[in-house]
């Protein structure tokens, strides 16, 4: 399944977050992402990722690794994704530094998640603060299959609209780089 998403810079998060609150009830989460690569660096230079999150919420914690391959659509960033949970998080940890991955970047998440359906399809709607970072940015996602990520993304780019957010405010900045460029 390909997860199709756009991310955007939010310039009134309460505003945003008010109308979320109309469509569903928010869970608010923190997430511990640490992203692997290989030595070379070659997921990243692929566009790969390969992720262990870790989540933290009022119903618990849980763990979930992940896989995105390379983006099947460049204006959107939209990737195949392919993720489990982890009963043990060392574990996972253990599993991939093994296999010869080194950890690339960690860093923390603060998220209100909504989920909701429109247009037919189950949408996720993520406010995100990273505190490394400066500003809110919110994605809109749902899985789908390849030959379905077009239209999704035009449902998509309709739920921001009504939200508030216009082409002006989206981005492909990623949260990785973001980060690095702020360490360096």
């Amino acid at each position: 399944m390909i997860e199709a998403e756009l991310k955007a810079r939010v310039h009134s998060p309460e505003a945003v977050e008010r109308q979320l609150d109309k469509l569903a009830t928010a869970r608010v989460e923190v997430y511990q992402d640490t992203y692997y690569d290989r030595p070379d660096g070659s997921l990243d230079k692929a566009g790969e990722e390969l992720r262990v999150r870790t989540v933290h919420g009022t119903d618990g914690t849980r763990t979930v690794l992940t896989y995105k391959g390379a983006a099947v659509d460049e204006d959107s960033g939209s990737k195949p994704e392919h993720e489990t949970r982890v009963d043990n998080p060392e574990a996972a940890h253990a599993i991939l530094r093994g296999l010869g991955h080194v950890p690339f970047i960690t860093f923390e998440k603060h998220c209100r998640n909504y989920d909701f359906e429109a247009h037919g399809r189950k949408m996720l709607a993520t406010l995100v603060r990273v505190p490394e970072i400066d500003g809110t940015f919110l994605e809109v996602e749902t899985l789908v299959p390849e030959a379905d990520v077009m239209a999704a993304l035009d449902n998509i780019r309709t739920v921001l609209a009504d939200l508030g957010i216009g082409p002006e405010d989206l981005t492909l900045e990623t949260y990785t780089g973001a980060v690095a460029a702020r360490r360096r």
